[in-house]
């Protein structure tokens, strides 16, 4: 493919040809084909986020994944986590990863900081709403109760 017949990528056909372009061109060594492969792959990364979101993990999984990544068992993140039944609760979706965790799973096991960070898919949990007080009744903050 000539670098003048490139254009942006607007179908899965398209994206699949640009793919196989892609490695082919891997492995030539020349200046044309180096620009090139340049250009298809930026063509491709823009369809890709466009049309191929990566959502972020959820924080469980990839503590799951490097668990199994390192041969870990659950007994393995008591140092990270804590006692036995909350290293239990963290893996069920029960609790949630607080930020010392975060900071010792992150510097301990390599787990990078954002993933432990990203939102919970936890349906185990009931949604919390915030219970509003009339004005001026009370100084307290509002509480938060489960719906």
């Amino acid at each position: 493919m000539a670098l003048s017949a490139v254009r942006p990528v607007r179908t899965e056909e398209q994206y699949d040809e640009y793919l196989r372009e892609i490695d082919r061109l891997v492995i030539e060594s020349s200046q044309a084909a180096r620009d090139e492969l340049e250009v298809l792959i930026i063509l491709v990364k823009e369809y890709e986020r466009r049309h191929h979101p990566m959502l972020p993990p959820d924080p469980v999984e990839a503590i799951k994944f490097y668990m199994e990544l390192k041969g870990l068992e659950p007994s393995d993140l008591q140092h990270y986590i804590g006692p036995r039944q909350r290293v239990h609760d963290v893996l069920h979706g029960k609790r949630r990863l607080s930020m010392a965790m975060i900071q010792r799973l992150h510097e301990g096991l390599g787990i990078p900081a954002e993933t432990l960070l990203g939102r919970y898919e936890d349906s185990k949990r009931e949604p919390t709403r915030i219970a509003r007080s009339a004005p001026g009744r009370s100084g307290r903050p509002p509480e938060v109760r489960a719906s």
